[in-house]
């Protein structure tokens, strides 16, 4: 499949009252605890917090459901083999109430979004916790496609898409560069057997806990593929010394890290992140 025939999801958003609602009737050991919505909720997911120790996560289009029953069969599996806590599903909640998707009802883990300072302890971190997960055993896991917009197979699901944002750019890029960056992604490809990958690894997918990382959270587009799509934070949120930190831990190849730039582009040229496409051109240089 390629970009052009990707389906653009219809989101629909939910409030307090209608999980309260659908707490009680599917799950009425709970009912009664108080549903409020998170500070910071997701694109794909809205999150509410149930009680003190429960979180509710509801996704807001179709696509975004097809990760409901990969998180509930996987999540316990890698949960008990990483260093860092991740989400552990208590219960999976049925469409009901005017709501039309799975959800989920998870633990509470307690911490703070991650900020952008340049930390090398936090990008070492961050990198030995994927090095771990590619370590988890990947017999039976989800390969790439629509339930996690194609990461972890090749960048050239995106070629088309990716071209035409090059063909955009104003003055301040040079879109020689930026295609040569895209071509020399392209000419590189996974040549290993399928390793799991988080497929977000963003700030708000990552808590910070007296001031270290404390937990990865958020995997609705995790699988088992090419890992490269992993490493794009270090061109999105590190620099300097923490981006050679983490290089130097996670241990990839020249391809893989090639590929990771590529992802990174893909991304800054579709959200238009001229300060990201700035990192992704000067570290290329």
């Amino acid at each position: 499949m390629r970009a052009d025939s990707v389906p653009v999801p219809d989101r629909r958003h939910v409030d307090a009252d209608l999980v309260s609602r659908l707490i009680a009737a599917q799950f009425p050991r709970w009912a009664g605890l108080p549903v409020r919505p998170v500070a910071v909720s997701g694109w794909d997911n809205q999150t509410f917090h149930l009680g003190d120790t429960m979180s509710v996560r509801l996704p807001t289009a179709a696509e975004y459901a097809l990760a409901v029953e990969k998180e509930h069969r996987w999540l316990p599996v890698i949960a008990s083999q990483v260093p860092l806590p991740v989400p552990v599903p208590l219960a999976k909640g049925s469409p009901g109430d005017g709501y039309g998707f799975p959800w989920s009802v998870y633990e509470w883990i307690d911490g703070a979004p991650a900020t952008a300072d340049d930390l090398p302890p936090f990008a070492d971190d961050l990198a030995a916790f994927l090095v771990a997960l590619r370590k988890v055993d990947p017999d039976g896991g989800p390969p790439p496609g629509l339930h996690n917009w194609f990461r972890g197979g090749p960048l050239e699901v995106w070629d088309a898409d990716t071209r035409r944002a090059i063909a955009t750019l104003g003055e301040g890029i040079t879109r020689d560069r930026v295609t040569r960056i895209w071509e020399e992604a392209l000419r590189s490809s996974w040549d290993h057997a399928p390793v799991w990958f988080h497929g977000d690894v963003a700030l708000n997918n990552l808590l910070i806990r007296d001031g270290a990382l404390a937990a990865v959270i958020d995997f609705g587009t995790c699988g088992v593929g090419d890992p490269a799509c992993d490493l794009v934070i270090a061109w999105t949120v590190l620099t300097g010394a923490s981006r050679e930190a983490f290089r130097a831990r996670i241990d990839v190849d020249q391809g893989t890290w090639a590929r990771a730039r590529g992802w990174a582009l893909w991304k800054a040229l579709i959200t238009s992140d001229e300060a990201v496409l700035a990192e992704i051109t000067a570290d290329s240089a």
